[in-house]
């Protein structure tokens, strides 16, 4: 394609401040889309538009309506005496809760969003328009009616395969979003999981396709700070790693009691050890934050490290800001990164307190491994790299970027 591709993105949400996972990767990657000549309109489906030097925005037509929403669920969980409506780890029950509130989304929620999404396409006549990781039920027929009035090809983004899919359900801030959708309305699903494909082409998918996430390495880079920690985890929650959050952190921080070991994050219900709790890192402070530490974990969720090649941002962005990386097993990691000379892989508590040790006792040694694996990102999976695996995906490639 010649010229600037136009493209409509419907994101789940733009604002930061909601912590959901996706969203400092969409910006990363819609950045990438910019930079590679696109023309990017984004409108948010939770939360208010925010508008950056790389795509314009578009109102939330059911800005009340989410947010009203969004107070009910944590008014129901502080009535249950949690943070969360959490729901099983292996296929959560769609409950009769479940199936009202995808009733009352579409008959309230989905028409106003078909009637918006209809307006910016004939404003702006986009060459196609994305759907990043909103709830795929809540804007059934849509993508049909899109498709059937304008002839532009409707993509789906789902960014969290195989923790979307029914027999995981998504994390406990969200929706289990499948149940109710029809994935074959999409002219294409991409998916951050080589291995889920199959998973949603059983759920009707098309055509599924396979796009890793990555990092910014401008963003990501390796920052000129003083080393104030020696192992560092961050994550929001420990939902499907408690485990190795006891393999990797409670049990060895009893062990190497004069190794200092941090949290940043929330929600970590099971065994932290002596680990201190930092919080909450702003996202723009997050390269800093790596930087401070000697050796940084990447302890990837059962659902992801079980199915092969289900990318997490985790592990590129670590090895983006020159990180010694230390991460449980990961089925599928060797697509990215090479185990031993990359990023550190452990199998036991055991292992895990030796990669420490060794990494803490030879600085150089760590350095040389963070330096490895900026290098594998810079290679092969900054955003620009996976912009234009999209743009090749749809058929928008533009040859209008500039290296």
């Amino acid at each position: 394609m010649v010229g600037s591709p136009k493209i409509l993105c419907v994101a789940s949400a733009i604002d930061l401040d909601f912590r959901y996972g996706c969203t400092p990767a969409w910006w990363q990657l819609w950045k990438g889309l910019h930079d590679e000549g696109a023309d990017l309109l984004v409108t948010p489906y939770r939360g208010r538009p925010v508008e950056t030097p790389w795509w314009r925005v578009a109102e939330n037509p059911t800005f009340r309506e989410g947010e009203s929403f969004a107070a009910a669920r944590n008014l129901a969980a502080r009535v249950r005496g949690d943070k969360y409506l959490r729901r099983a780890e292996e296929h959560p029950e769609d409950t009769f809760a479940d199936k009202m509130t995808r009733e009352a989304v579409w008959r309230i929620v989905t028409p106003r969003w078909r009637r918006h999404l209809e307006r910016l396409i004939e404003r702006e006549r986009p060459d196609a328009v994305i759907v990043f990781t909103v709830p795929m039920a809540h804007f059934r027929r849509i993508p049909t009616a899109l498709r059937e009035k304008y002839g532009i090809p409707i993509v789906f983004y789902d960014g969290d395969v195989p923790m979307s899919l029914p027999q995981f359900g998504g994390m406990d801030t969200g929706f289990n979003y499948y149940h109710g959708a029809e994935p074959s309305e999409y002219d294409l699903v991409i998916s951050n999981s080589e291995g889920g494909l199959d998973a949603l082409r059983e759920l009707g998918a098309r055509r599924a396709e396979a796009v890793f996430w990555g990092a910014d390495p401008d963003f990501f880079s390796p920052q000129d700070v003083e080393k104030e920690m020696d192992v560092f985890f961050y994550g929001y929650g420990d939902k499907f790693r408690r485990d190795w959050m006891a393999a990797m952190v409670g049990e060895p921080s009893r062990r190497l009691t004069d190794v200092d070991f941090v949290l940043g994050g929330r929600d970590f219900q099971g065994d932290t050890g002596s680990a201190r709790m930092l919080g909450d890192v702003p996202f723009n402070m997050f390269p800093r934050t790596i930087s401070t530490a000697r050796v940084n974990l990447c302890i990837t969720r059962r659902s992801h490290a079980s199915v092969y090649a289900s990318s997490s941002c985790r592990p590129f962005e670590l090895a983006s800001a020159g990180a010694a990386i230390v991460a449980n097993p990961y089925l599928g990691i060797d697509e990215w990164f090479e185990p031993g000379e990359e990023i550190i892989i452990v199998e036991s508590p055991g292992e895990a307190v030796d990669a420490y040790k060794n990494l803490l006792d030879d600085p150089a040694q760590a350095d040389a491994l963070g330096r490895r694996a900026r290098e594998r990102v810079l290679d092969e999976h900054t955003y620009r790299h996976r912009a234009r695996r999209v743009l090749d995906l749809i058929g928008l490639r533009s040859e209008a970027h500039v290296d």
